[in-house]
């Protein structure tokens, strides 16, 4: 089956990329709970690269493939889940890339879409947050995503969200209430890192 990528996000609202959202149909991966495990020979690097025996798996497709299927479990290790068996996957730091971010309206009501590296698109909010952890010198942003996976931010789509913050309080960036941003009706603050 052919793959389609989703439209340019600067093309579509948030409306629209809300809908394609909804409309998307991964398996029910967190339904199954399959009695066979083994380990998938796999890993997925800090960098977002996947990795099988070693080797560099430069299929986009695949890598969409297993992403479909992949899942975090309580004990925070990732596998792949189908309904016969859970393969165990090594990962770096998060299994995905936030690598490009779409804004629209601006404080409170300001909603926010992100592209990930696998051409999924997630809308910000209370469900999906932006999760900081790091240091303040070091921030790591994250953006939470569906069964318990994470999409790292890269740098320069974080720089997008402080610009961004920053715009909302206008003249006075050293506002003593930090840098918040909005999303979905949700407060983040891209300047309080995250309690481990």
């Amino acid at each position: 089956m052919p793959y389609d990528p989703p439209p340019e996000m600067q093309d579509l609202s948030l409306a629209e990329i809300a809908g394609l959202v909804a409309a998307r149909k991964l398996p029910p991966v967190e339904q199954w709970s399959p009695a066979a495990e083994s380990d998938s020979h796999m890993r997925i690097a800090a960098d977002g690269r996947w990795y099988h025996q070693g080797g560099l798996i430069s299929r986009p497709a695949m890598v969409r493939l297993f992403a479909s299927v992949l899942r975090r479990e309580e004990d925070g290790r990732h596998a792949l889940v189908t309904p016969f068996e859970k393969q165990w996957i090594e990962v770096g730091d998060a299994p995905l890339l936030a690598v490009e971010v779409k804004s629209e309206g601006s404080g409170k009501q300001r909603r926010l879409a992100f592209r990930l590296n696998t051409d999924e698109l997630a809308v910000c909010g209370a469900d999906r947050p932006l999760i900081l952890r790091g240091t303040p010198e070091e921030p790591r942003p994250y953006l939470g995503l569906w069964r318990g996976l994470e999409a790292r931010i890269e740098r320069s789509v974080y720089y997008d969200l402080v610009e961004l913050a920053l715009g909302d309080q206008g003249d006075d960036a050293a506002d003593a209430a930090g840098l918040p941003i909005w999303s979905d009706g949700t407060c983040f603050r891209l300047d309080r890192i995250a309690a481990a």
